[in-house]
């Protein structure tokens, strides 16, 4: 495992990332004053921002199936906990975007590479209030799974046919 976006695992399987972008901001804003310099304040941490990206051959790994379960997490507009597989543990996480980019098509039509790019913010305040919400994400997920799993047949249904 190389990491856990909430219940979906980030492995070769699945979709492996080739790269891992981590970007921490800090505000501080600027007070103008006359005849001198402004001032800043350090108002305190920014939303970090995390990058995933790398290549799926849905021959060896993940694809298409895999990518769909991100999206719907991301159309949920849920934070997910963000764990890597050596325990890091990152904070609560939002889908902001899932950039894809197919090439190499079988005769069917189906891509044999697929780039991605998986783009998420961490909106939590601390690891306390994660650890609280987690709980109301569970049981949530309990009443969706069986919409998700519905429309991954449908795709799988189509993929066979």
């Amino acid at each position: 495992m190389m990491m856990v976006l909430g219940l979906f695992v980030f492995q070769l399987r699945t979709v492996p990332y080739q790269q891992l972008q981590y970007q921490r901001n800090w505000r501080h804003v600027t007070n103008n004053r006359v005849n001198r310099r402004p001032t800043t304040q350090y108002l305190g941490p920014d939303n970090d921002q995390l990058t995933l990206s790398g290549v799926l051959m849905p021959e060896v790994t993940g694809g298409r199936l895999s990518l769909l379960a991100l999206e719907l997490m991301a159309e949920q507009g849920k934070a997910w906990p963000l764990i890597e597989g050596g325990g890091t543990i990152y904070g609560m996480y939002v889908i902001e975007s899932l950039n894809q980019t197919k090439t190499e098509f079988f005769a069917s039509g189906e891509a044999r590479k697929i780039e991605f790019s998986l783009g998420l913010k961490r909106v939590d305040e601390s690891l306390s209030e994660m650890f609280g919400s987690l709980s109301d994400q569970l049981s949530s997920l309990q009443d969706s799974a069986a919409a998700a799993v519905g429309n991954i047949r449908s795709t799988v249904g189509g993929l066979l046919q």
